[in-house]
């Protein structure tokens, strides 16, 4: 029986012209979605879909049973306090305390819409202290969506693939940003989105400790806490704790998402965790945009206020009540999403055994975590040509070209959507590329 692979290149070509995709490696993640899905209507054919960063567990039961008795209580009847309910801000306050071992009163955990929000109020304070200081420095590769918000805000930035500098590299490349007294804040991701490197304790105290020379703001984007599977972070009160900026600075925001820890997605709920000291902190240039001169008030009262207006009762209990089962150690949350480190390290073997590479591969000495992404590339092939060609094979995914890293002849690999039944697929579509493509 004939393959159904490779897909016919014309009729993947009119349907990426109807969708108005000229280059692959240019399109956005909901264009790939919408690309993939017509061509499986098409063909008749389930991708291997690597191409969104969405979860692949279903949410934990006690938090939907929480949002449910929430609901029940009639809570959709009122407005949320902008704060947020003590209940999802003392358990957040102590889930800080219990896997990161630092201190943040439940004042500066404030819930946002998702980790999106989280970062979009952050950068309209934190970018607004000092009017010498108007432009973030993000450290790549990382996000697409958060280098819009900034455009969108009218901010701007700088940015760096930490490809080529690790470890104490790292200092001298930042040091060349901020020697031009213009960065107002740093944002990265621990894991990191798309590369899955972490940040060594000598990256982020190289970190640290420059945000406090150079009074920076750092924003780091922990969506994917506890997810470097290489240790267990998942012991309350007890090593090893997730490593964070925040032992080294108090010059931090710390982004907070549910999304991916408790598979809550769809309810859009994250959190800004502001540390004590800079919550407080007073900046006269506040004042040409916001009423109060304090940081912590200035987001809470202002950038939240007018950007949500406070966030779903109902969700915020229901993180809540995850949160809490966490901090009592009732559920263990590492163990709940250990399985995504199990598809990665099949998939990059047989991503391997046809002769692809990996493009980021160690934390300085160390190999990088199996985990929910990865990177891969094809000898003699870019970006825009390997994704081309993979999705004639049925395999979706990203390049790197759109998340600031200077590895163009790489693909993000998302893990999540590809379940441990469907790796003999991957497998067997994989090979079929590599015999066509030798």
């Amino acid at each position: 029986m004939k393959s159904l692979f490779p897909f016919d290149s014309s009729v993947v070509s009119q349907i990426r012209a109807e969708l108005g995709i000229k280059k692959v490696s240019q399109a956005s993640i909901r264009q790939m979605v919408q690309l993939v899905d017509k061509l499986q209507r098409h063909f008749k054919v389930q991708f291997i879909r690597t191409e969104m960063g969405v979860p692949g567990f279903a949410s934990p039961q006690i938090g939907v049973e929480a949002e449910i008795e929430a609901l029940r209580s009639g809570v959709s009847s009122v407005y949320p306090p902008i704060q947020g309910i003590e209940i999802f801000k003392n358990e957040l306050s102590r889930f800080a305390k219990l896997f990161m071992n630092i201190d943040i009163k439940p004042s500066g955990c404030i819930p946002t819409a998702g980790a999106m929000q989280a970062s979009a109020v952050t950068f309209l304070v934190a970018n607004r202290r000092d009017r010498q200081k108007d432009t973030t420095l993000l450290i790549d590769p990382g996000f697409p969506v958060q280098k819009r918000q900034l455009g969108v805000f009218g901010m701007k930035y700088e940015s760096f693939d930490i490809y080529d500098y690790r470890g104490e590299k790292l200092r001298e490349k930042l040091e060349s940003y901020l020697k031009k007294g213009n960065i107002s804040s740093f944002l990265y991701s621990n894991p990191n989105n798309p590369s899955w490197i972490c940040f060594t304790e000598k990256e982020l105290a190289i970190i640290g400790e420059l945000a406090n020379k150079y009074d920076v703001v750092v924003v780091e984007d922990l969506a994917y806490f506890g997810m470097d599977f290489r240790r267990d972070y998942g012991k309350a009160g007890a090593e090893p704790y997730q490593a964070s900026v925040a032992n080294y600075t108090d010059n931090y925001v710390l982004l907070f998402s549910s999304s991916k820890i408790f598979s809550y997605a769809g309810q859009r709920l994250g959190a800004v965790m502001i540390s004590d000291k800079l919550f407080a902190r007073s900046f006269d240039d506040l004042s040409s945009h916001f009423v109060s001169g304090r940081f912590g008030p200035a987001m809470l009262q202002e950038a939240i206020y007018v950007t949500s207006a406070g966030i779903s009762h109902s969700a915020q209990a229901a993180v809540a009540a995850m949160l809490k089962a966490v901090n009592d150690s009732s559920f263990d949350f590492v163990g709940y999403l250990k399985e995504y480190g199990e598809r990665a390290a099949i998939m990059k073997q047989h991503f391997l055994d046809a002769g692809f590479y990996l493009v980021y591969d160690k934390d300085e000495e160390e190999d990088l975590a199996d985990g929910f992404y990865f990177t891969v590339a094809f000898p003699g092939m870019n970006g825009e040509e390997l994704l081309s060609e993979l999705i004639r094979y049925g395999i979706s995914a990203i390049t790197l070209d759109t998340t600031g890293s200077s590895r163009t002849d790489g693909l993000r690999i998302c893990v999540s959507h590809t379940t441990l039944g469907r790796m003999y697929e991957l497998a067997t579509r994989l090979q079929l590329f590599a015999i066509e493509h030798k």
